[in-house]
């Protein structure tokens, strides 16, 4: 589940607050997320520097490593020069804050250096990782860090096709009766609506790789461009699946709220479709609302272990709207 940046900063604020802090966070999410920002409020409050200052000159035991190199890597040399700072001891008692910027990027001995300093953090430090694909990282770093999820710009990026499937959904819920045929059309909007947001993301990740192609051009290596290019097409397939997941989240959530009508429970994932989930489930028993259910968990399990997509949407879909509503 992500968050949005105000949210996680509150979770955060109260851990802080208990003295429950864990000393590496991995704040991940697509760009336009609010990575960054996050990162400077956090360390803003536990070392006392204003969170505009956190990038700057002006901080004081904030260290940072970003990709500098004519390869746009983070290399050992950072990582070393950051853990000889962090050990180091703080001034006035400020506590020390490492944020590693684009940490997906770290050379492969730059990642195996910082891992130790994972393994034994510094006292009095906090160590933030920031990455749009943390898929990237390995799982030895993946494993000490507890990760923050976060939605891009505090909102999920898919909300207009949700709405459109919602639409959908309360359409359907209108209708007198289901068929094969019926559930078939209903497979094709659902793939169609993944389209739109397959197409979407591939049009912002390919603007993204332009404006980097034009900015670094001239100023790193040939392999870099090739290792960008590369890095934009796995997080535009990152992205999607995340945006999938999600809208079989609401396949889920609508069904849900039909149980919850049907159990006489008020509470509603999405109360706009409050009068269809509710005519829904005075049409289906128990039994049939969570044999639908139980389908889309198998449809989110599939999904996960890579089924052939098309394939996985069309069997549930029929197993879940190819039968009449007169049970």
């Amino acid at each position: 589940m992500a968050f949005s940046r105000t949210a996680a900063l509150e979770c955060l604020r109260r851990a802080h607050e208990q003295d429950r802090l864990a000393h590496a966070y991995l704040i991940s999410g697509p760009p336009g997320s609010g990575k960054q920002r996050l990162a400077a409020e956090l360390a803003s409050l536990v070392n006392g520097t204003q969170p505009s200052d956190i990038f700057s000159t002006k901080a004081r035991e904030i260290f940072i490593a970003q990709p500098e190199s004519k390869s746009r890597r983070i290399v050992i040399e950072q990582i070393r020069d950051l853990e000889h700072a962090l050990q180091m001891r703080a001034a006035n008692g400020r506590q020390k804050v490492a944020i590693i910027s684009d940490a997906d990027r770290l050379q492969s001995q730059a990642a195996n250096a910082f891992l130790k300093t994972l393994e034994e953090p510094p006292k009095n430090s906090l160590l933030l990782l920031l990455s749009a694909l943390p898929e990237a990282l390995p799982e030895t770093i993946l494993s000490r860090c507890i990760e923050i999820p976060l939605a891009p710009d505090g909102k999920r990026q898919n909300k207009a096709e949700e709405e459109k499937l919602v639409k959908l959904l309360q359409q359907t819920a209108r209708e007198p009766s289901w068929s094969i045929q019926y559930a078939y059309r209903l497979a094709q909007e659902f793939q169609h609506l993944l389209r739109s947001m397959r197409e979407q993301i591939q049009r912002e990740t390919d603007q993204a790789f332009k404006h980097e192609q034009a900015r670094y051009k001239d100023s790193t290596d040939g392999a870099w461009l090739e290792e960008r290019e590369e890095y934009y097409k796995a997080l535009a397939e990152s992205l999607y699946l995340q945006q999938r997941a999600a809208l079989v989240e609401t396949l889920v959530a609508w069904w849900s709220d039909v149980l919850r009508a049907n159990s006489k429970v008020e509470r509603r994932e999405l109360p706009a479709a409050q009068k269809e989930t509710v005519a829904m489930a005075k049409r289906l028993n128990t039994t049939d609302i969570l044999r639908r259910i139980r389908c889309l968990e198998d449809l989110r399990d599939h999904l996960g272990r890579n089924i052939q997509e098309a394939l996985a949407i069309e069997v549930a879909f029929l197993t879940i709207f190819g039968a009449t509503n007169k049970e």
